[in-house]
Order: C-alpha cells, then sequence, then structure tokens
C-alpha cells in the first residue's frame, strides 16, 4: 500500500520491494528502484502551494484515450532517477537472493552496483508504488546511508543503482579468516558509530524511517571503512506511534523479540537490532549460530533470551548492548544516546590503535 506521507501514514516498502539479501550475500543495496512506461508521456512542474512535483500529461492522445493512467497523480520527481540499461557495463555478480542479483557495474565510467529484480511483470499500480518508494529513499543524502543513484526502468531490466562499496558487506569482513587481526578494537567500535549515525539519520526524519530489518548483511563498507546503512526492503515510514508488519519479514538473528512475535513495533526494534550488530562487532562471533531460525523465534520471541556477552567485552560496552536488548522497546536508548556513549567509549581508545587503510 502507499500512503502520503505528510498525512502521517505508512509507506509499505516491504510489498513493494519482497525480500533482500541473505547472509551469503557479500553486498547489498538500498530497495529503492523505479519503473516507468514508454506510454508514459509526462513533463513536471512544481506546485506553488507545496513545492512537490506534478506529473501532469503532455500529449493529447493520452487525455483523450479514456484509459486509466496510473501515473496520472505521481506528485514526483522523477526525470532524474532514470538510467538507462544501455549505460550500464554489468561486471561479476556480488550478490543474491529471492529478489534477484546484485552485480558490480560500470555507469559512465564509475563503479556502481545493481539489483536486477527477479520479478519484471509489475502491475501499473504497483509500479507506481515503486516510483513513490524510490523517489522517498532518494531523498536520503548522509555519509552512512547507502547513495541510490537511480533506477533502470523498463522491464525486462527492472533495477535499482547504487553506489558500490567495495570490501562489501559487515557481515563478511567480521565472519571472514583473520578479522581480530585486520579490525582492533577502536575501528570496529568506529564502524558501530557510523551505523548509530546513519541510523540516527533515518530515525530523526518526519516521518521517522523505521528500517526493520537492520543487520550486518545490510551494512556496507567502503575502502576507508566507513559503514553504510543500506536495503530498505523492510523499511517503513512510521505513522502516529506504531507500525505492524503484515507478514513474516527480516532475518531472526537479528530481529527484536515483538517483531518476532509479530506485534506492534516502532523504531526501537531498530535499537535492537543494533545491539545484535554491536555484540558482532565486539566478540566477532555470528549470532545464535548454534540454532536454527523456528528456534530464534522461539529463545528470543518467547523464552526472554538474549546472546551471552563475554566477560572480555569493555563493560561500558556490554552496558550498551543490554540497554539495546531490553524487553520493553521505551526503555531502549535512541540512536542519538547511543552515539553519545559510543563517542565516549572511542575516546578512551589509544588513538594508534586505529590501522592505515589496506
Amino acid at each position: 500500500m502507499f500512503s502520503d506521507p505528510a498525512a502521517g501514514t505508512v509507506i509499505d516498502l516491504d510489498e513493494v520491494m519482497g525480500s533482500n539479501l541473505g547472509l551469503n550475500s557479500s553486498h547489498a543495496t538500498n530497495s529503492d528502484c523505479q519503473a516507468t512506461f514508454t506510454h508514459l508521456k509526462a513533463g513536471t512542474r512544481r506546485s506553488s502551494q507545496d513545492g512537490s512535483f506534478i506529473m501532469q500529461r503532455s500529449s493529447q492522445e493520452d487525455t483523450q484515450s479514456g484509459l486509466s493512467d496510473p501515473f496520472s497523480d505521481m506528485s514526483l520527481e522523477i526525470e532524474d532517477l532514470i538510467i538507462p540499461w544501455s549505460e550500464l557495463v554489468l561486471k561479476e555478480k556480488i550478490g543474491a537472493g529471492s529478489f534477484g542479483t546484485v552485480h558490480r557495474a560500470d555507469w559512465n565510467g564509475s563503479d556502481v552496483a545493481v539489483k536486477i529484480l527477479m520479478e519484471q511483470d509489475f502491475h501499473p499500480e504497483r509500479l507506481k508504488e515503486f516510483l513513490r518508494e524510490v523517489a522517498i529513499m532518494r531523498s536520503l543524502r548522509h555519509p552512512n546511508i547507502v547513495l541510490l543513484m537511480g533506477a533502470v526502468t523498463q522491464p525486462p531490466n527492472l533495477s535499482i543503482v547504487t553506489e558500490y562499496l567495495s570490501r562489501g558487506s559487515l557481515y563478511r569482513l567480521l565472519h571472514r579468516h583473520a578479522a581480530r587481526e585486520n579490525l582492533e578494537e577502536r575501528r570496529r567500535l568506529s564502524m558501530a558509530f557510523d551505523v548509530a549515525k546513519g541510523m540516527n539519520y533515518l530515525h530523526k526524519r518526519n516521518p521517522p524511517i523505521v528500517h526493520r530489518d537492520l543487520k550486518s548483511p545490510n551494512l556496507l563498507v567502503d575502502k576507508k571503512y566507513t559503514v553504510k546503512v543500506c536495503d530498505f526492503g523492510l523499511s517503513r515510514l512510521k505513522a502516529n506511534t506504531f507500525l505492524s508488519s503484515k507478514t513474516a519479514a527480516g532475518t531472526p538473528e537479528w530481529m527484536a523479540p515483538e517483531v518476532l512475535r509479530d506485534e506492534p513495533s516502532n523504531e526501537k526494534s531498530d535499537v535492537y537490532s543494533f545491539g545484535v550488530i554491536l555484540w558482532e562487532l565486539m566478540t566477532l562471533q555470528q549470532p545464535w549460530s548454534n540454532l536454527n531460525p523456528a528456534q530464534v523465534v522461539a529463545a528470543v520471541g518467547f523464552k526472554g533470551q538474549r546472546l551471552e556477552i563475554p566477560s572480555s567485552v569493555d563493560p561500558k560496552v556490554a552496558a550498551v548492548i543490554e540497554s539495546c536488548w531490553v524487553r520493553e522497546p521505551w526503555r531502549r536508548p535512541s540512536f542519538a544516546s547511543i552515539m553519545e556513549s559510543l563517542k565516549l567509549l572511542i575516546k578512551t581508545l589509544p588513538p594508534n590503535q586505529l590501522l592505515e587503510e589496506n
């Protein structure tokens, strides 16, 4: 569904995008895309009342066709989002999932990531929603949010195009051989700080953007080890206080107990997920590696269990992790508060611990 965010209602991104990258993916992208048709002959004009862009017909035959044009009321500017398929030169595949595949590609001399959707036969109304979601994600601008470059808008090549981050997913980086030697504690805390900054930006939007599938495979790392949040395939724009998922989605190892129970949830579910990521960064272990997904749901969602924090983890970091995992969502800290805690912790570590980029 799609409702006007200005009216305080929810934009349902998972209905548009479907599922996202799995754990074995080394790269992910924002779940931003758009589509258009050759029959769409539209110009744009800016409304003098609210500054938004209004799609308007520029062809008399369209007006007189008698057919209902699903794009006729689009309040978006889409011209600068369209990337012709012919401009992309696909290179190696860097990820795959039930949505389709992700490739590194060359776009006019620049490295980009291209998510090619498996489903190409969209109903016009769904394509309309698709366009709306892309435009919303296209508006996001932050150093710790993966940048949407645009989208290929015609089947059979419907695709999302984002910036390419050379080190791939945080999940792959943390769980590869020799991760501890290459990623000392100060760097790992700085990476957690990056995630908190990106999520704080999303939660401070009006209305707040709730990721709902925050996990290390959905965090990408650039050459300088800057971490960026990506893959909004399960995102919601929060309406009022609560939001609810109509289908089981996400990855249970990182999901909050209230989400696992399919109860109403808000942005505090992202805070729980961040706690798992911080645990991952500190321990370099895979969360709940000894349980299958159904067992994770039972343990976390219904038995109140949490990951064990090793005694080797700094007690102050452990306290931040535990605060993110409090059963009552309202008691969990905001990302602004988490940022302050992490900033103080990073300052206590010797600066010379920070390795030069490889």
